[in-house]
């Protein structure tokens, strides 16, 4: 905004001498910078967005290679106990477990989507 005063003052265009020039120049403005305030927040929450992404495909690339790396392992000669419990629960729901990772994913698009819905009113 100082950049644009300075540069009326420097090379004094001709205009006419009307009091509401400047006023609706200020409010015009004053407008851009509502303009570059939103654009940042959005910026904002795109980063957010991806963070909470890249923490979600993190955290499920870990747990599919820790399975990965679990479910080959003949845990009979291991013993029973948790890894046991674990593998059977894989076996036994494995075509199941889709519908609640694919609705997290749903879920967590739709709320970042429309989570960012609020414009500003100029």
């Amino acid at each position: 905004m100082k950049e644009i005063d300075e540069f009326l003052r420097e090379n004094k265009p001709a205009l006419k001498d009307d009091p509401t020039f400047l006023l609706e120049t200020r409010r015009r403005l004053e407008q851009v910078e509502g303009i570059k305030a939103e654009v940042d927040r959005q910026r904002s929450h795109g980063r957010v967005a991806l963070i909470i992404a890249l923490a979600a495909g993190l955290a499920l690339g870990v747990f599919a290679t820790t399975v990965a790396f679990l479910y080959p392992v003949d845990l009979q000669s291991v013993g029973g106990g948790f890894l046991q419990n674990v593998r059977v629960f894989l076996e036994t729901w494995k075509h199941f477990l889709v519908y609640p990772v694919a609705a997290l994913a749903v879920t967590l698009s739709l709320v970042l989507t429309l989570g960012g819905r609020k414009t500003a009113r100029l």
